[in-house]
């Protein structure tokens, strides 16, 4: 009531290493003992074990090649429980099933595939553009929930930038910095439904990781993306598209209607500071379609051109004109509802000052850096709101995230949105996009290329 094990080498011998019985039935787990290192194919061993009744499956583990000479072989009745036993082993096992008559499968398992390898920027330690570095790195397969997408564009933002200085703390570092882009699924986690291969994707914030050839993403973030719309124009829209999404419908609430979220509406008055940049694009087009005056602020004459070709009904160039006069001029002195500054450091003050009573003054970046210290007695002279909203913040659902990413995508389909990608970078120069959109070198959208 055994198998038997044929073996042409004289000096080999099995030993018992463990036991259990507790399951009803016996198994045993050998060690067979070689001091050659050529495979050795076979391979059961049944010991006082009865032989198992017509239509009972059994498992025979068997290590894929000699380790250290040693090869390891179990045969058991089958049992869940058995396997958890297993998962600490060091041996690398393969499993076969064995039909009723009990056949034993001698066959070579092949060796553990080598790691994925990608190209990626790595940052090693924080500080300017050059610390962006092109390198090889190691992707596996996505796990329960998760996504395996291939990259056809990258999303550069200046929050990316943020945390390459340390602005924004990294989780970890070394990291990959990026948190969006457009790609194709490559791959699915166990039992992942709603999401396959081939599907176009888009995904924007947590987690970071875009700068790459491929990146493993939770399913749940990822939005599909509508077979109109290019692939570059998603990565360069839907982190900007959202932002400019939540700032025009969440941010902004009437002094008396706290309970819901009042949308920029005719009659409304607004500041855009970055007029022509990526965000405040689409901030000044969509202003423009719900009614709003809307007043922006750029840095060349240029980038004024292109601000009025997106909606603003003024602009203003800040190295020629001072905005606080300027804006005060175009309102009648009464101020503007509502300043959406990313400015920061060189704009929040002037901002505060263009403000009418019980406005919103929303800030959502720093590309000056950070604005000074603001005391209270500042905002209460004319009884301002002051908000420092995050998209992570108000993307933190499935369906707000569906929701926002769906009217964005309607609104570019509608011809509401027109997307400017004036910059494009192969993601290997990640070093080069990000000193020129430091130094104010750009307009519109920049996206990187794999």
């Amino acid at each position: 009531d055994h198998f038997a094990l044929e073996l042409t080498h004289a000096d080999s011998a099995w030993t018992q290493v463990a036991s259990d019985a507790r399951f009803g039935r016996a198994w045993s787990l050998y060690i067979l003992e070689a001091t050659c290192s050529f495979h050795i194919g076979v391979v059961a061993y049944l010991l006082s074990t009865p032989t198992p009744e017509a239509g009972e499956r059994a498992e025979l583990l068997s290590a894929s090649e000699p380790l250290f000479n040693t090869i390891a072989v179990c045969f058991i009745p089958l049992h869940s429980k058995f396997k958890t036993f297993f998962t600490d082993f060091e041996q690398v096992f393969t499993l076969y099933t064995l039909e009723p008559e009990i056949r034993a499968l001698a066959t070579k398992s092949a060796s553990p595939p080598p790691a994925k390898m990608v190209k990626a920027i790595r940052v090693h330690e924080l500080g300017g553009p050059e610390v962006l570095k092109w390198e090889d790195v190691e992707i596996g397969e996505p796990k329960e929930g998760e996504v395996r997408v291939k990259n056809k564009a990258i999303g550069l933002n200046f929050i990316d930038v943020y945390f390459r200085k340390g602005v924004y703390k990294a989780a970890t570092v070394p990291y990959t910095p990026g948190g969006e882009a457009c790609g194709v699924v490559t791959a699915v986690g166990p039992g992942l439904t709603g999401r396959q291969v081939g599907d176009l994707v888009a995904y924007a914030g947590q987690p970071m990781g875009s700068y790459a050839e491929e990146q493993i993403l939770p399913a749940d973030r990822v939005v599909p993306v509508p077979p109109s719309i290019d692939p570059i124009v998603a990565a360069s829209l839907l982190s900007k598209g959202m932002t400019a999404q939540f700032l025009l419908r969440s941010c902004f609430k009437e002094h008396l209607e706290f309970q819901e979220p009042h949308i920029v509406e005719p009659g409304h008055a607004v500041l855009v500071h970055a007029a022509a940049g990526g965000v405040g694009s689409l901030l000044c087009q969509w202003a423009n379609a719900l009614g709003a005056t809307v007043i922006g602020t750029v840095s060349t004459k240029e980038k004024a051109a292109q601000a009025k070709e997106d909606g603003c009904h003024h602009v203003i160039i800040n190295k020629e004109e001072d905005f606080v006069a300027r804006v005060k001029e175009i309102t009648s002195d009464n101020g503007v509802e509502v300043v959406y500054d990313s400015v920061g450091k060189d704009t929040f003050e002037g901002s505060l000052a263009c403000l009418k009573t019980r406005g919103y003054m929303v800030s959502f970046g720093q590309s000056s850096g950070a604005p000074d210290p603001v005391p209270l007695s500042a905002i209460a002279v004319k009884s301002l709101f002051l908000t420092r909203p995050s998209l992570f913040n108000y993307a933190a659902t499935r369906d707000e995230l569906l929701g926002m990413a769906g009217e964005v995508f309607g609104n570019v389909q509608s011809g509401v949105l027109r997307v400017r990608v004036n910059h494009t970078y192969p993601l290997s120069q990640a070093a080069q996009a990000h000193e020129d959109l430091e130094n104010r070198k750009t307009s519109g959208s920049v996206v990187l290329i794999p």
